[in-house]
């Protein structure tokens, strides 16, 4: 079995290595694209906007690949599971030769609760305690319980806005976390919603985010053309 976990693959990850992290990305087939849902907190809009639409994520030969990992998952997790371990343990060999920190994104185009998935009785997370593990998610109680110190200490999480879930955005950075915001156009805004922006496509080491901040995001591929509230504009 090939790798799980894309290294060095995608710009915005490339850019982490400037600054000291090699990331490794996994990448599944969005919502129900593969019969298996991976996004049950996901909105009419964030389907349609999908970053699987943007870049080589939109070739046909990537969303094949992705739909077999992702089913995968489903039909044998064991195996899955200890393919993904021995995937980040190269990860950390090859981060080790490189002079630079093991970084994890397990939803890079899905919002599962990892910290639930156990292999030999631990999260994956636990398993490598000494490793950083990050996403983004849009499901509330997930944010919620990592603004509150009951994730693993390893887990970061970043809440997603979208059409529809504006006040439960609001509530995760009132309680002290990071929200990842798309905006139309390429040029961010200082502030929004009365909480700073930080530049979200410098690069993707979201480790680093750890207070209550706009992470802004430039709308990409099917993005551009949203018409449902999920892209925001900053004026």
């Amino acid at each position: 079995m090939t790798s799980l976990l894309s290294v060095g693959k995608d710009a915005k990850t490339i850019k982490g290595q400037k600054i000291g992290f090699l990331t490794g990305v996994l990448y599944l087939a969005p919502h129900n694209l593969s019969g298996h849902q991976v996004c049950p907190s996901a909105s009419p809009g964030c389907i349609e906007s999908c970053l699987f639409t943007a870049g080589r994520g939109a070739m046909q030969t990537a969303i094949d690949g992705r739909t077999r990992k992702t089913r995968l998952l489903f039909n044998d997790r064991d195996t899955f599971l200890r393919q993904l371990d021995k995937d980040i343990a190269a990860l950390i060999r090859k981060a080790k030769r490189e002079n630079m920190a093991p970084l994890v994104r397990l939803n890079g185009t899905s919002d599962i609760p990892w910290e639930k998935l156990k292999l030999d009785g631990q999260s994956i997370m636990e398993r490598w305690p000494n490793v950083a593990f990050y996403d983004y998610t849009k499901i509330f109680a997930r944010a919620k319980k990592c603004t509150e110190g009951r994730m693993p200490a390893n887990y970061s999480l970043v809440f997603s806005l979208t059409e529809s879930n504006d006040a439960n955005a609001l509530r995760i950075l009132n309680l002290g976390g990071p929200v990842a915001v798309v905006f139309a156009g390429k040029l961010l805004p200082a502030e929004y919603c009365g909480f700073p922006v930080i530049n979200g496509d410098e690069h993707d080491v979201r480790t680093l985010d750890t207070s209550a901040v706009i992470v802004g995001l430039s709308a990409k591929g099917r993005a551009k053309r949203d018409t449902s509230g999920f892209v925001r504009h900053a004026a």
